[in-house]
């Protein structure tokens, strides 16, 4: 089954390389990109054939549409001719619903959404996937093979994408600013930056991996670093204290709600 990956940016890329890593045929691989010294590098690094989009999604079974969402529509109205019914489209463009592609394509055209988070980049991504109204069961194992190869998949119904955008697909970025108070706290009592930032980076991985390894609630594994009086009592205390787990909510809430704005504004 050949696929084509419309979009050659960081994700699209990503899953490239994730389906060469996981023994997908360079033959069955094609990408849609514009830019010859774009397409030159791709060709070169991995062996694949480079094609206008068009031609690559004449010629594919599946077509990975890995585009901005603002370029969505264009690159509908692009590749809309040459698609067929039984062929299947995934997006993997945020906000744009199984609907908003559905009433681009031809009728038949299976369409699946795919919300995909930035730690695909190490092959740790978190991907979640919707059926539109022409998907069958084929087409779902087909998109969980592809993301499978950059990570973990799980399937929702297309009303959780907002909130799975707001959890998963934003989540790196609120780790991140964790990591980065955390740093900068260990600066601030003395630390040097490396030795800081050594430390925090390897509490998180080690910490995920317990959360994974163990499957404890996340609440079991905190009582049992807080000791009663101890440190760990004493900080959290003041995570309380400021509202750090309201804030959070709070926050994702409003990605959440930005992700339906998004997709409102997408038709």
């Amino acid at each position: 089954m050949t696929v084509a990956i419309l979009g050659a940016g960081v994700m699209g890329e990503t899953l490239l390389s994730g389906l060469i890593r996981a023994g997908r045929r360079v033959d069955d691989l094609l990408v849609g990109e514009r830019r010859p010294e774009r397409a030159a590098e791709l060709r070169e690094r991995y062996g694949v054939e480079t094609l206008g989009n068009v031609e690559a999604a004449k010629k594919a079974e599946t077509v990975a549409l890995v585009v901005k969402p603002q370029d969505m529509g264009d690159v509908l109205t692009e590749i809309a001719p040459v698609l067929r019914p039984g062929q299947l489209v995934v997006s993997l463009a945020a906000g744009i619903t199984t609907a908003f592609i559905e009433a681009r394509v031809p009728e038949g055209v299976a369409v699946v959404r795919v919300m995909p988070n930035t730690p695909a980049l190490v092959d740790e991504g978190m991907a979640a996937i919707s059926r539109g109204s022409h998907c069958d069961e084929e087409h779902l194992r087909e998109v969980e093979e592809l993301m499978a190869s950059t990570g973990r998949v799980i399937r929702v119904p297309e009303r959780q994408q907002d909130a799975v955008t707001a959890i998963s697909g934003s989540g790196p970025a609120y780790l991140f600013f964790v990591v980065e108070s955390m740093v900068e706290a260990g600066v601030h009592l003395g630390l040097p930056r490396s030795v800081a930032t050594e430390l925090v980076v390897q509490t998180v991985v080690g910490s995920a991996k317990l959360l994974r390894e163990t499957g404890e609630h996340p609440v079991v594994l905190r009582e049992r670093v807080t000791s009663p009086g101890g440190t760990t009592a004493a900080a959290l205390r003041e995570l309380e204290d400021h509202k750090v787990r309201a804030a959070f909510l709070t926050a994702v809430e409003a990605a959440r709600d930005r992700s339906r704005a998004l997709a409102e504004g997408n038709g």
